[in-house]
């Protein structure tokens, strides 16, 4: 697939790199195209990398990530499939830009002709592209009232190392309030252990 990843950051470019290595012809949105060179990935600007894409990931920080998506528009944006990957949280990790909310909703709202997918939001960049690195399997969550473009983030994560049985779809856009929330838990859980690379696992009891 055409992928577009609005972002040249840690999340993007390792989003990139594993879908690169997975067959995908991935390309890099930036405001400053010219200022990104010497990533190892292609880099155009930010309408460009709309019109390329079927599928647009959003990899920005979550304070800013609606006012870019307003300035490519809402008319190329529709009908694309988004994958919202951001959170918006203070510059010193302690508050949630959106606290009764979410940055997935706040797409979706403004953005009705666009399907959004939360996911990949409740870990580090280093996980999202490496799950079976982790010391053993662990669970990641889907958020989206577009069941196709569900099935379509689905196939994505597998490609990324994501087996099925590690996904767990948790219901419409709303429930990616649950995940962007988790960000809170992350950053105490990251200063607990010493480390950004770790990953929760939903354990349930055994079927009788």
């Amino acid at each position: 697939m055409r992928l577009g990843l609005l972002g040249t950051g840690n999340v993007a470019r390792a989003l990139a790199h594993g879908w690169e290595a997975a067959g995908h012809d991935v390309l890099l949105g930036s405001r400053q195209p010219e200022e990104r060179t010497g990533l190892g990935l292609p880099v155009a600007g930010l309408n460009e990398t709309a019109a390329h894409a079927e599928v647009l990931v959003n990899a920005t920080p979550g304070t800013v990530s609606v006012e870019l998506l307003h300035s490519i528009g809402a008319p190329a944006l529709a009908g694309s499939l988004l994958i919202d990957v951001g959170v918006g949280l203070s510059d010193d990790f302690t508050e949630l830009s959106h606290p009764n909310s979410s940055l997935a909703e706040q797409i979706q709202h403004a953005f009705p002709l666009t399907p959004v997918v939360k996911t990949l939001c409740t870990m580090d960049s280093t996980v999202m592209t490496a799950p079976g690195a982790l010391d053993g399997p662990s669970t990641v969550f889907l958020s989206g009232d577009d069941a196709e473009a569900k099935r379509t983030t689905g196939r994505l994560l597998t490609d990324l190392g994501w087996p099925l049985s590690s996904q767990l779809d948790i219901g419409g856009i709303a429930t990616a309030r649950g995940q962007e929330h988790f960000a809170l838990l992350f950053m105490g859980i990251a200063g607990g252990l010493g480390s950004h690379t770790f990953n929760i696992n939903v354990v349930t009891r055994p079927r009788a």
